[in-house]
């Protein structure tokens, strides 16, 4: 009897454990595809406030993200191009006051769009450099409603470089904010794109580890949710989420890099950044700004962060 006692409890475990298994990978896949695809409604992440029943009800439906609309437009003389790439990609080119030092390509982060970048681009104008503001996949006016974090996005990168390169030439350099530094490191290593030299915000280390910060950021616990929603953003995108590792990208950069970093930042670790800096194989600096967070650098400090892409290019030979 007690041998049997014991079977049965030992196959009503299994039985719990795999329900649990098959749940929480619904689960994840659910978030995962909220997380990857945008949708006419819902408000961004961290506008929610996760109390109570709503906490529960998010747990059970994800969080819809609204596409990213581009809210403004530059205030100088610009002209809108549509760049083919894995699809159609919206951009806006702002010529330089005068003969160019060269051309700075702009690009942004998750949820944002290329409406986030005109006062960024202003600060390179203003030094003589034409910009380029560019809309990734699933934002603003480009195509699609998707985005895969910075992975298909590196192609995009890629095109853009390349339409710049045939169009305008001169030195181009590259800026990129938390997703966009990604996709620019991605482009460098897997399409040897030869950019003068990149500008680079708050990268993340590995799609693990930022998957593992957004969880953080809604107090939700990383295992296994995080390992699983990886897996199925992987399968739901057709990309591997796992083999996504900036932090090793990072090895096969040789440009000059200027790596910015804001202490408060609570997506991404100073241990990512010191990893990133480190793996580095090329003239390099690293800059900090105290109390900025998450891609919010140049709004904490305005003057100190114009000053430092600025001295960064000048010292690096790129304007001349």
């Amino acid at each position: 009897m007690r041998k049997i006692r014991w079977k049965k409890i030992a196959t009503i475990g299994a039985w719990l454990a795999l329900s649990l298994f098959l749940f929480s990978n619904v689960l994840a896949a659910v978030h995962a595809y909220k997380f990857t695809h945008f949708s006419n409604s819902g408000v961004r992440n961290e506008r929610i406030k996760l109390t109570g029943l709503k906490k529960l009800q998010l747990l059970f439906t994800g969080v819809d993200n609204p596409r990213p609309v581009n809210t403004k437009t530059p205030a100088r003389p610009y002209k809108t191009i549509v760049i083919n790439s894995n699809v159609k990609i919206e951009c806006w080119y702002i010529p330089a006051d005068k003969e160019a030092k060269g051309t700075v390509l702009l690009f942004h982060g998750y949820t944002g769009n290329k409406s986030a970048l005109i006062e960024r681009s202003e600060t390179f104008l203003q030094q003589g450099y034409n910009c380029l503001l560019v809309d990734f996949m699933g934002s603003g006016g480009s195509g699609g409603n998707s985005t895969t974090i910075g992975y298909k996005e590196a192609q995009e990168v890629k095109d853009c470089y390349d339409y710049v390169k045939r169009s305008v030439g001169g030195n181009i350099c590259l800026y990129g904010s938390s997703m966009g530094a990604v996709a620019i490191m991605k482009a460098i290593n897997d399409y040897k794109i030869r950019p003068a030299a990149i500008i680079i915000e708050c990268p993340f280390g590995t799609m693990y580890e930022t998957v593992c910060a957004r969880f953080r950021a809604l107090h939700v616990p990383t295992f296994p949710l995080a390992a699983e929603l990886v897996f199925w953003g992987g399968v739901e995108n057709d990309f591997s989420g796992f083999s996504f590792s900036p932090v090793n990208y990072a090895k096969t950069i040789s440009c000059p890099t200027l790596l910015q970093y804001g202490e408060k930042d609570d997506r991404v670790t100073r241990k990512e950044i010191d990893a990133i800096f480190a793996n580095l194989q090329c003239p390099k600096k690293l800059v900090t700004y105290p109390l900025a967070g998450h891609d919010n650098s140049l709004q904490k400090y305005p003057d100190e962060w114009g000053l430092n892409v600025i001295s960064f290019l000048d010292s690096n030979s790129i304007s001349r």
